[in-house]
């Protein structure tokens, strides 16, 4: 039955040109560039953008389902199917039906041979060819369960939003929020790393440069910082360890929402003649949900330190044109 469930499922939704239906503007000339800095001035079809989960009624059987929808700009749009549900709650890890549609005045409709699916006022419903309505998604709001959390004894606090002086070229937006392109003064070999990130939402960009940044660890080795909202989980995306390792999962959520990493960070070792005994090792919380376990680490070009030694490095946070803003970061010595 289940294989039967699932077949019909990806019929369904394979087939469907999703469909559906955006103060603060960072000015560009390049239409692709353009970034919402809040929800208020992204327009209707940030509205639409989301995720929704529910269930199917397929065959005679039921189905859990995620879907997360991508805004693209211009009422275009770009959706991920989950079988089982949402990245982190529920998907099988293998299944995801993707697609594309349109969308206008803040609703969508989605259309195949199969049926037919309409967006509208956070809700989806999905009908079969026939008419019959085979489900309904509800938009959800999911976030971190680490966000806010506070600095421990021994930690050392970097951003709290009162000033940005623990940074080099430190920086604070009108909002008392840090801004992408600094370099912590404090230097660091074990450590834990709590970081609140949010991206901007660009719908005209695409893969690299849509909202990009980079969490440096000891200024040698990148975590992505990137919107990949429903994309694959590569290693130059979201959580993916930069020319290292992709992601378990991709637990981006969408642009304009507060999302944390929490990192357990185990510096290289070297020996008296200076030769590496072993590799720097990393274990990454993306949004509550392990994506790496003690995964060994090589360097990452791009990083204010090229090379690697015994010597403590600092948190550096990357300036790729995009404007990402950060919170809440500290660090506990190990």
């Amino acid at each position: 039955m289940m294989n039967l469930v699932n077949h019909s499922l990806l019929t369904l939704i394979a087939a469907m040109p999703l469909l559906t239906g955006l103060s603060a503007v960072a000015e560009e000339t390049r239409p692709e560039k353009k970034a919402y800095l809040d929800a208020a001035s992204a327009g209707p079809d940030f509205a639409i953008q989301g995720e929704y989960k529910g269930a199917l009624k397929i065959d005679g059987g039921e189905l859990s389902l995620g879907i997360q929808v991508i805004a693209e700009g211009e009422g275009k749009f770009a959706f991920a199917a989950y079988v089982g549900g949402l990245p982190g709650e529920g998907w099988d890890g293998d299944s995801i039906i993707r697609g594309s549609g349109e969308g206008k005045d803040g609703e969508a409709v989605l259309k195949s041979d199969q049926g037919r699916a309409e967006i509208k006022d956070g809700l989806m419903t999905i009908y079969s060819n026939g008419g019959e309505k085979a489900g309904e998604l509800k938009k959800v709001d999911r976030e971190s369960p680490t966000l806010g959390m506070k600095p421990p004894e021994g930690a050392v606090v970097l951003f709290d939003g009162t000033t940005a002086d623990k940074f080099e070229n430190g920086r604070m937006s009108d909002d008392k929020l840090l801004m992408e392109g600094v370099t912590s003064k404090d230097k660091f070999n074990d450590f834990q790393l709590h970081l609140e990130f949010r991206l901007a939402y660009m719908p005209l960009a695409r893969g690299q440069a849509r909202s990009n940044s980079g969490c440096y660890l000891q200024g040698r080795y990148e975590v992505q910082i990137l919107d990949s909202f429903g994309l694959s989980g590569a290693d130059n995306e979201c959580g993916g360890i930069y020319k290292v390792s992709r992601p378990s999962q991709n637990m981006c959520l969408e642009p304009l929402k507060w999302q944390t990493y929490d990192v357990d960070f185990t510096a290289a070792k070297f020996d008296e003649a200076g030769k590496k005994t072993s590799d720097a090792v990393v274990t990454v919380k993306h949004n509550g949900v392990v994506i790496h376990n003690k995964r060994r680490l090589t360097i990452t070009p791009g990083g204010p330190l090229s090379t690697e030694t015994k010597e403590p490095g600092p948190l550096f946070l990357q300036d790729h044109s995009d404007p990402v803003r950060f919170r809440n970061i500290w660090v506990k010595p190990l």
